[in-house]
């Protein structure tokens, strides 16, 4: 190297010192650079500091200058051992510093992109307030409701506990009723049933001597040859005799019986299965109630009272013999009576 400046010196002007002021002045503007990029830098990253993302990255470009600080620092030591590689370490130092200004370019691009989304997180945020005080407010009305909604349940529960309590007394008041119903019903059916054999006794010693009357059951039953000519439902006069005799005892069984046992004497009409041919009658369903009906209208007219009385035809769906002869038709060609409640 001191030979080197000798040939300087001996061949002209040495611009050496020039050269290592300039190098000098253009370190140190690049370190001032280097420090003004890192401070900004630094208080960029305060003022981001909420956001991981921007600050991640901007770290990362701190640690890239940091390391290429570093490498200026080497490349310094190493001029002052080589100025050979001067030249080399310029060039690589003016790329250095253009891609730092296109990181500084970058960094002030992030800073902008940063600002827009910090002002559009601070918009949400306000909404989110908002949304979060109309959603207070509707609790608190969800709330007052829900307390009025359990008023009123317990109030349903305290009336339902009072109607089950009720309908508990009510359930065994019916339960006490149906038992004494069903022991006067039972001691009404008892004393029916006894004015029913008393009746039945009175008509057998009335009626004793006709063969075509007879008791089935609980019912006493005319043959209809006894009280109406064939196809009519004008009673005969043996019909009316025998009548008349049913409407005696009839009325004083109605005497006898007390006012509170609700009887009737059913008549029912009865015929055979042989269809009606002309006549008065369409069918013998017809005929059937209009002989029960008969019936209960002499009684009437021979004192008997009407609501004691009930008149009902059944033709032939009904028979006492369901065999298709001359005898089975006969017995089923009726007049039954029957003493029941109504």
């Amino acid at each position: 190297m001191a030979l080197a400046r000798a040939r300087r010196r001996t061949h002209g002007v040495d611009y050496w010192p020039g050269f290592v002021d300039a190098l000098s002045t253009l370190l140190l503007a690049i370190m001032f650079l280097l420090t003004v990029f890192v401070l900004a830098q630094f208080l960029l990253s305060r003022e981001l500091s909420g956001k991981d993302v921007v600050l991640n990255r901007l770290n990362a470009q701190i640690n890239q200058l940091t390391q290429l600080l570093s490498l200026e620092r080497s490349s310094k030591q190493d001029l002052q051992d080589s100025i050979a590689n001067l030249q080399a370490s310029l060039a690589q130092s003016e790329g250095e510093k253009s891609r730092l200004q296109q990181l500084l370019a970058k960094g002030s691009g992030a800073d902008a992109a940063a600002q827009a989304r910090i002002t559009s997180l601070q918009s949400d945020l306000a909404g989110q307030k908002q949304m979060s005080a109309s959603a207070l407010s509707q609790v608190e009305i969800l709330n007052e409701q829900l307390t009025a909604l359990r008023r009123q349940i317990a109030a349903l529960e305290d009336a339902l506990d009072a109607s089950e309590k009720r309908d508990q007394e009510s359930n065994a008041k019916i339960a006490d009723l149906g038992k004494r119903l069903n022991v006067a019903l039972a001691q009404r059916v008892q004393e029916l049933n006894r004015y029913r054999s008393d009746f039945f006794g009175r008509l057998r010693e009335i009626l004793a001597d006709r063969q075509n009357i007879r008791i089935v059951g609980d019912r006493f039953v005319f043959q209809s040859e006894v009280l109406f000519p064939s196809g009519s439902a004008d009673i005969n006069q043996a019909g009316q005799d025998e009548m008349k005799k049913l409407a005696q005892a009839l009325i004083e069984l109605e005497k006898e019986i007390p006012p509170e046992i609700n009887w009737v004497l059913r008549v029912d009409g009865h015929t055979d299965n042989v269809p009606i041919t002309g006549g008065r009658f369409q069918d013998n369903w017809a005929l059937s109630s209009a002989r029960a009906i008969a019936v209960v209208k002499f009684l009437i007219a021979n004192g008997v009272s009407p609501d004691r009385l009930v008149a009902a035809g059944f033709g032939e769906y009904e028979p006492l013999d369901p065999a298709d002869t001359p005898e089975a038709r006969a017995k089923n060609r009726r007049i039954e009576l029957k003493l029941t409640e109504k």
